[in-house]
């Protein structure tokens, strides 16, 4: 017997349509540049990597610029040599200025720009890290990092869109950095070593006394000893007639 396929009903067409569309358009959606890792601590420095997917199916992307925030300067940013590209780095005026390792300083990074040699760059279907160091932090809650990705096509991804707290994340996020304040050292740290020297002075004095205990232990028992020699020795002599 020869059975018969059903044909697909319209409403299994439908949603089959449907899932293909919403799984289409939530890939570039989510491909965006980031920052990772995407925490730091204030004052403190780090080493981070700005993560740039192609999102082009026939493009590459040729270039990438990173713009620092102005409101929070970092007084030392270098970056790590990346095979196939160049970088170029422009610096502002700061007012007051940034103090790095004791000294003033009045100039602070202000952007990036990463560029491909001839012919190179991120193909479709890939993605490139530009990895940076940065420090010391600033005294904020985040950094927003800027960011501008040109195509070989001469198109222009802008991510540039600032979050803002309990929204939805906007189409073209920015890249950011959230910074944690550094732990505090605590007052009592030096509380038990204190204690701890009382404790060896006890232990002298105690260790002192057990001492002292012990040898008249032992001198009792001594005692004792003697005395059960001289008692046995009585016995065993005669008693004299009268």
């Amino acid at each position: 017997m020869i059975r018969l396929r059903r044909p697909a009903t319209a409403a299994a067409l439908t949603l089959a349509a449907v899932a293909t569309a919403v799984l289409g358009l939530a890939g570039p959606a989510s491909a965006h540049v980031t920052i990772n890792p995407q925490e730091g601590t204030q004052g403190g420095y780090g080493r981070f990597a700005f993560r740039v997917p192609n999102e082009s199916d026939t493009a590459s992307t040729v270039k990438v610029e990173v713009n620092l925030p102005a409101n929070a300067p970092v007084g030392s940013v270098s970056t790590m040599p990346v095979p196939g590209w160049t970088v170029a780095v422009e610096k502002r005026k700061v007012d007051p200025p940034i103090e790095v390792h004791g000294s003033q300083l009045t100039e602070a990074v202000s952007k990036l720009t990463f560029t491909a040699a001839q012919g190179g760059g991120v193909k479709p279907g890939e993605f490139q890290e530009f990895p940076v160091s940065m420090g010391p932090l600033p005294q904020v809650d985040t950094m927003v990092f800027k960011v501008l990705q040109t195509y070989s096509d001469g198109n222009v991804s802008r991510w540039i869109e600032e979050p803002t707290p309990g929204a939805e994340e906007p189409e073209n996020p920015a890249p950011v950095l959230r910074l944690a304040a550094a732990a505090s050292a605590s007052p009592s740290a030096n509380a038990p070593a204190v204690a701890t020297a009382g404790d060896d002075d006890d232990d002298d004095d105690s260790g002192a006394g057990t001492a002292l205990g012990v040898a008249g232990l032992v001198a009792g028992l001594a005692g004792l000893v003697l005395g059960g020699l001289a008692f046995a020795r009585t016995r065993r002599e005669p008693t004299a007639k009268s």
